[in-house]
Parts: structure tokens; C-alpha cells; sequence
């Protein structure tokens, strides 16, 4: 008895010392509960709209040429005819309702099979209201820069900034868009991140956001029905601004 309880005050004592030890670690102004802020990611990568596949079934399907131009994006890619709107025969539509960069990414290789003279990317707003952060959103789009080089480096790539949103112009036939139109601080963030990003990888930075903001900062109502897509208005404004650029 005697000597168990010897060696349980030797063990105490020794506990004791491993406790101080580990305290004189930290300086004394400060706390040990001060450790590196771990983000909390809660978002679905794997998200595809529902037409998804057969968009890019589709997509497979149709002849491509080293003169083809390429846009590709979500819904407000696909909403327009780009041959029509800009007078080519060689413009091919890549947008899909709905579509974040995750998806981009992984249908991407169909671009790249084709080795287009351009490709024009404009995504994101839907990775925003789906709760994908500026820092995975900006990771996909080094990412997407850097596989089209890898795959086709005679391609030159436009990399178009986010557009502005216009709550006030949000009806409720469009209330499932509210996620999307309460963004402008993160749109701006992202904006300004990808224009250093465009620099650093050597590739066009197209500011899209400033030719359809109005004073206010919003989208400009005359461009968009719904807050979030453009009108008819809008996709010439948005021709303007690649034409009067010299992207064409």
C-alpha cells in the first residue's frame, strides 16, 4: 500500500513539471487558445444543374476548329446568340444555366480538345448564392487559366470580371435570385482579385462591372429584366465593351 502510494506521488509530481514546461511554451501576453483561424467550408462542389449532362453531351457532339472563339459560362453566357450578337459564324456557345466553376472546370477539357483561337470566361455569381467562397472561386479560376495553357497554349484567354446586381429590380417572379443579388461587396472583392490574378498569369482582365454599373453601384436597370440577367440592352452594352476593347 505504502509503495503505491509513492509512486502515485511521484506520478503527480511528474505531471505537475510536464504542465509547467508546456505553459513557459507561450510568452505571457499570450493566451494559448490563440491558434490559426481554421476556415469552415460548407459548400457542394459536386452541385450540376439538371441539364448538366445533356448540355455538354451536346457539346461533344458539335464540329470545333482552331478558329472557333469560345464562350463559356452560366446563363448569362448562354443567353444570347454570340454569332448574331457580334456578326461571326465562328462563336461557340459553352453557357449553362446554373453552372458554377466547378462545373466549368470539369467540362473545360471539351474546350481545350477543340484548340480555339479565344475563349471568354464569365462565372462565379452562382458559386456565390450557392455559398462557394472567394477563396475557392479564385482557386478555380488560376486553376481554369492554367489548364487551357496546359492544354491549348495558342488560345488566347479573356477572363471576364464579374457583372454588377441590382436588387431593386428583383420582382417576384425572381425571388430564387436573392441569393445572387445581395453579393456587390463579394463581386467587387473577387473583381479586383482576378484582375491581379489575369496580370500574374498573363492573360486579358475584361472589366465588365464598370461599363453596367449605375451610380449607385447596381447593375444598371436599363441592362437587366430581373436583377441578374441581362437584357437586350445589356448584351449590346456587353458587345461595346469587347468591340470597343479591341477583343474582336
Amino acid at each position: 500500500m505504502k509503495k503505491n502510494i509513492i509512486l502515485t506521488f511521484i506520478a503527480a509530481l511528474l505531471i505537475c513539471s510536464a504542465c509547467k514546461k508546456g505553459l513557459s511554451d507561450y510568452p505571457s501576453s499570450k493566451p494559448i487558445v490563440d491558434v490559426p483561424e481554421v476556415e469552415v467550408v460548407a459548400f457542394d462542389s459536386t452541385y450540376r444543374p439538371d441539364t448538366y449532362r445533356q448540355k455538354v453531351s451536346e457539346f461533344n457532339a458539335q464540329t470545333r476548329a482552331a478558329t472557333d472563339i469560345v464562350f463559356i459560362g452560366n446563363s448569362i453566357t448562354a443567353g444570347t446568340d454570340w454569332n448574331t450578337l457580334l456578326g461571326l459564324t465562328i462563336a461557340k456557345n459553352r453557357g449553362i444555366s446554373g453552372d458554377i466553376t466547378y462545373g466549368v472546370i470539369e467540362r473545360m477539357q471539351e474546350v481545350i480538345n477543340g484548340k480555339p483561337a479565344k475563349v471568354f470566361i464569365l462565372i462565379g455569381i452562382n458559386d456565390l448564392a450557392r455559398g462557394v467562397t472567394e477563396k475557392y472561386i479564385l482557386k478555380n479560376y488560376t486553376r481554369m487559366i492554367r489548364l487551357i495553357k496546359a492544354g491549348s497554349p495558342q488560345t488566347k484567354i479573356y477572363f471576364q470580371g464579374l457583372l454588377p446586381v441590382n436588387e431593386t429590380v428583383l420582382t417576384s417572379g425572381a425571388v430564387k435570385f436573392s441569393n445572387h443579388v445581395n453579393k456587390r461587396t463579394e463581386i467587387q472583392s473577387i473583381n479586383t482579385k482576378l484582375s491581379t490574378i489575369c496580370t500574374n498569369e498573363g492573360v486579358t482582365f475584361v472589366n465588365l462591372y464598370d461599363s453596367f454599373m449605375d451610380a449607385n453601384g447596381r447593375m444598371n436597370s436599363i441592362y437587366t429584366y430581373d436583377g441578374l440577367h441581362l437584357s437586350a440592352d445589356g448584351y449590346q452594352r456587353w458587345k461595346t465593351v469587347l468591340t470597343t476593347n479591341g477583343y474582336f
